[in-house]
């Protein structure tokens, strides 16, 4: 019965994980139809990417046994996180593909580094500890990035940026892998996937408090929604604006 429950969550975390990695779709959509990446991003794609890969080798039976459906998920995980990057070095500034290039070629080292000693220099269980702790640490940081969406919220108290079907995918999605890591009595995935769930529930606490009060979405000239990064340029021009009408009425 434990094995059975093990592969269901296993499952449904993959599920829910793959719709995870789905979600920036229709960013990517506009960045295709503009040809252009505007003011989004492109750091949180090559970090998860890095998860991905850290996870999906950790995932591997001569790693660590009995967890082939993390790497499942994480593998294709990688995979699109990847066709995201490469859409970035198409359409970003240049500057901007200066610095994506740049931490792209970092975590490829990084990861490359890691499965080299793996192989080459640990085995058995401290090769398990080693690549467990790696993509443990790389996990809490990708779960941890919607930290700013959830500081937006509260300083706004408007959910507009926060889409209740993304927190909610998040949630479970953290919670499946949690239960999963628990009744394989693998703390390298309950650990970073409890911090996941944690803050999935956090988020589905403050959409309950926020949600009546979504606000107006600005619209762009292809009729989308204002996505989050450029939301916060938003955000810091009007305080910028308004400074300089206060510094204004000052000098008066």
């Amino acid at each position: 019965m434990t094995n059975f429950l093990h592969s269901a969550f296993g499952i449904f975390g993959d599920l829910t994980g793959l719709f995870l990695f789905l979600a920036p779709m229709i960013t990517f959509k506009r960045i295709l139809l503009n040809k252009s990446t505007e003011q989004f991003s492109g750091i949180p794609y090559v970090m998860t990417l890095l998860n991905c890969l850290l996870s999906a080798w950790y995932g591997l039976p001569f790693v660590s046994p009995n967890n082939i459906l993390v790497s499942v998920v994480n593998g294709t995980g990688a995979v699109i996180e990847l066709i995201y990057v490469l859409m970035f070095l198409i359409y970003a500034p240049k500057k901007e593909k200066r610095k994506i290039f740049g931490l792209l070629m970092i975590v490829l080292t990084l990861f490359g580094t890691v499965a080299l000693v793996s192989v080459l220099a640990l085995h058995h269980n401290k090769r398990k500890v080693f690549c467990g702790f790696a993509a443990a640490i790389f996990s809490v940081i990708m779960y941890g990035s919607p930290l700013s969406v959830m500081r937006m919220v509260i300083k706004t108290r408007s959910v507009e940026y926060m889409p209740f079907f993304l927190s909610l995918c998040s949630f479970l999605c953290g919670t499946s892998w949690f239960i999963y890591g628990l009744l394989g009595k693998d703390p390298f995935v309950a650990v970073p996937n409890g911090f996941g769930s944690g803050l999935g529930i956090l988020q589905l606490i403050l959409y309950a408090t926020y949600c009546g009060n979504k606000g107006q979405k600005k619209k762009t000239a292809d009729g989308s929604s204002l996505e989050l990064g450029q939301a916060n340029s938003d955000m810091d021009k009007s305080n910028l604006d308004q400074k300089q009408v206060s510094n204004q009425e000052d000098s008066k």
